[in-house]
């Protein structure tokens, strides 16, 4: 197996290519003049739409795999030898996770475990290989003050952010134990162009388009902290490239905005762009079960040890986020309606 020790110093391996992270940041590697194999399961949040530009690249290829197929994931990694890995794959929607929680734990958990396990080996070949492991700041849970840091206690509130957590906790170990090379980042909310409209941002986009309500959870005052989708892969980029292994490393914009003031902020933008219907109005919804009040992260540590700091200017990103679903009205076609409209994480009385 000797020749495995060849490394392909150009190939990376985006897991979960097909979603909004992860097609936004194949379009960063490929202009960075990486060659980048796309892995993906294709399932209901996976979106070809996302990746239509490239198709023709030839440093872009696709290939259809689940990281619980353990023999074939092994295969890909074996075969193209990438110099990096970015773990993008998960299951990532709350509400879902309350209704579905079991495919999050084979997603997030047994999948991060079987990838951990095939890098495991591969690393030993080829030293210089990393794995970056994406997470989210809902690992941290209710954060009411201040903001938290990478030593902060992990507290998640839903199935999705405990299935995280563990995935998080399981790198670590690996780290630890195996000396394998990988790196956790905890990424705050993200907006831009090719996010599912389940999400907040795409799905007020998607009714103020369609002349709909705004549906708001409880009283609009969750505060989340917003970042948008290209400064997030930058720093993953940045990570990659300088991070230390072993470290956690928060990545946000410093920017916390509640339900509310993004709707208003948003119907502002639309105002700008088009004329917007009668029924375009905030209407206030039963909350989720669990629903965390407020994240925040502090992002000092990438800022300080990486030199990384988010550049986009929210109301700008949101314009520009605003105008990519006016112009891509084909995307919400992609999209099966049930999905767009549909009201789930809502426990029966």
């Amino acid at each position: 197996e000797f020749y495995l020790n060849k490394m392909n110093i150009q190939n990376i391996i985006v897991t979960g290519g097909l979603g909004f992270i992860g097609s936004n940041l194949i379009e960063l590697l490929l202009h960075k003049n990486f060659k980048v194999i796309n892995i993906d399961k294709v399932s209901y949040s996976s979106n070809f739409y996302n990746t239509r530009d490239y198709l023709k690249n030839k440093n872009y290829k696709f290939i259809k795999c689940n990281l619980n197929n353990k023999k074939k994931l092994k295969q890909i990694i074996f075969k193209n030898k990438p110099i990096g890995i970015f773990n993008l794959a998960a299951e990532t929607h709350v509400d879902r996770s309350i209704d579905e929680p079991e495919s999050f734990i084979y997603s997030n958990i047994l999948g991060v475990f079987n990838l951990l396990e095939i890098f495991k080996k591969y690393s030993k070949l080829n030293k210089k290989s990393r794995l970056i492991h994406v997470s989210t700041d809902e690992v941290y849970g209710d954060v009411l003050k201040g903001r938290s840091h990478e030593n902060f206690p992990h507290k998640p509130s839903s199935p999705y952010a405990a299935s995280k957590a563990a995935s998080d906790s399981l790198v670590y170990s690996y780290v630890r134990t195996y000396k394998t090379p990988a790196i956790v980042t905890n990424c705050s909310n993200n907006y831009g162009p090719k996010q599912h409209p389940e999400k907040l941002i795409p799905k007020l986009i998607y009714n103020i388009l369609n002349n709909k309500s705004l549906p708001i959870y409880g009283n609009g005052k969750n505060s989340r902290e917003w970042i948008h989708v290209s400064d997030h892969c930058e720093a993953l980029l940045k990570v990659f490239q300088k991070g230390k292994i072993g470290e956690f490393y928060n990545i946000g914009s410093n920017k916390n905005l509640d339900n509310l003031e993004i709707s208003h902020i948003l119907i502002k933008v639309a105002k700008k762009i088009i004329n917007i219907g009668s029924n375009v109005k905030i209407k206030f919804i039963k909350d989720r079960p669990g629903h965390d009040v407020r994240y925040a992260l502090d992002s000092n540590k990438i800022l300080k040890k990486l030199k990384w700091k988010a550049k986009i200017d929210f109301n700008k990103g949101l314009e520009k986020t605003f105008l990519w679903y006016l112009q891509n009205n084909n995307y919400y076609k992609s999209i099966l309606k049930n999905d767009i409209i549909k009201r789930i994480g809502k426990l029966n009385d």
